[in-house]
């Protein structure tokens, strides 16, 4: 059970991760989201967007190995997932094929959130 949050915080840092490409250009965002990037504005809010989350990613993988940090990731980690979900939610038919599949990944991601949270939160074994 001792790896069970570890596991689940570099999966979930994988998916923050991918996004990441989408700092190089519009090419590289338009294959991420599935719609063309023709404004320069919505261009920079989606590389500043894959920055950050390249530094929620990287915070995840550190994590991982702290278990000192394993809570503090837990609810970043959640948030993020659960935020993008209720947000995708809002706008029921007007998303991109790609965009289902982030939905479809965040939901098996927060899945493991919760399952890692209640490992973490759970009984602890004695030492």
């Amino acid at each position: 059970m001792k790896f069970v949050v570890p596991t689940v915080l570099l999966l979930v840092a994988a998916i923050h991760l991918l996004p990441l490409l989408g700092i190089v250009g519009p090419a590289q965002l338009q294959r991420l989201y599935g719609v063309p990037i023709q404004d320069p504005v919505l261009e920079l809010l989606l590389r500043h967007r894959a920055l950050l989350f390249g530094l929620l990613g990287g915070g995840l993988v550190l994590a991982a190995f702290k278990p000192a940090w394993h809570g503090a990731a837990l609810v970043a980690a959640s948030v993020s997932v659960a935020g993008f979900l209720v947000l995708a939610w809002s706008l029921p038919g007007s998303v991109s094929p790609a965009i289902t599949t982030v939905v479809r990944v965040d939901l098996v991601a927060l899945v493991l959130l919760v399952v890692a949270a209640a490992v973490h939160l759970g009984p602890r074994s004695p030492k």
